[in-house]
């Protein structure tokens, strides 16, 4: 499943990448409203500590686009998946402390209650933040479509973003995290360059000229020193094993993880 990593013949750049979806003190509030997503909802509160914990152990938190994955040493980037409303707190919280962060956008989505509008991402853009696909209809075992159906998804998704924002879409993130070849495959064929997954990697990887970075997708409870050791480049193999027991887990009885998403991902009236 795993591509190479980048420069492994020297010392590798390192990208701790932190997922985060909703910052919402309300279920409901913004974003999803399924029983699979209460699980990765923040409050205010807990967002300003984790930024407060990030700065306080001096991470270096930057954009894709400015990275040299040539250069040794530790960079921080801070993703929020799915497009909900509560992207523009989130915003504002990176901006009072001078940084920028990576929003990825299910553009079948946009402008539905509880979802950013047109204006809310041209917003964001505006500030200085990175826009990226995070597919158009958010299938939620993404590497169980077909090619065509990869295609189309990422294609949708990144021209609904480029007509919006009048430039090049070529950041994305995988939904529902489950990766494989082929889904790194159809990111790079549908002319991504930046692919972030749900895989707790440090070292940078590339598929076909598209650079594929792992993160560790939060969720609540995650204390705020244990944000800051992430975000720092620290702990990071502890979360890549429980990754792995978990796809053990998937892989070892597929039909019952089906019905699992299948139940989590139902929104609530």
């Amino acid at each position: 499943m795993s591509p190479e990593p980048l420069g492994a013949s020297r010392a590798r750049s390192h990208v701790a990448a932190l997922g985060y979806h909703e910052i919402a003190d309300a279920p409901g509030e913004s974003g999803f409203r399924r029983p699979g997503a209460l699980p990765y909802r923040f409050s205010r509160a807990e967002l300003e500590a984790h930024l407060d914990a990030i700065a306080a152990c001096g991470a270096s938190v930057a954009c894709v686009d400015a990275l040299d994955l040539d250069a040794p040493g530790v960079s921080t980037i801070l993703t929020f998946d799915d497009g909900g409303r509560s992207a523009l707190t989130a915003a504002a919280a990176l901006e009072q402390r001078g940084w920028r962060g990576h929003f990825f956008i299910v553009t079948g989505r946009i402008g539905a209650p509880g979802f950013l509008d047109a204006a809310g991402i041209r917003r964001l853009r505006q500030a200085g933040h990175v826009i990226g696909s995070h597919s158009h209809t958010h299938p939620d075992i993404f590497r169980a479509l077909d090619a065509a159906a990869m295609a189309r998804e990422w294609q949708e998704s990144r021209a609904r973003l480029e007509q919006l924002l009048g430039e090049p879409c070529v950041h994305a993130s995988v939904p529902g995290g489950d990766v494989s070849r082929r889904v790194f495959a159809s990111a790079a064929a549908a002319g991504l360059r930046w692919l972030f997954t749900s895989e707790p990697w440090l070292v940078p990887r590339r598929v076909d000229g598209c650079r594929v970075l792992g993160r560790v997708v939060l969720k609540r409870g995650v204390s705020a020193p244990r944000v800051a050791e992430l975000a720092a480049g620290r702990g990071w193999r502890r979360a890549l094993a429980l990754r792995r027991l978990k796809g053990i887990a998937r892989r070892a009885a597929p039909p019952l993880y089906r019905l699992y998403v299948e139940r989590s991902i139902r929104d609530e009236e």
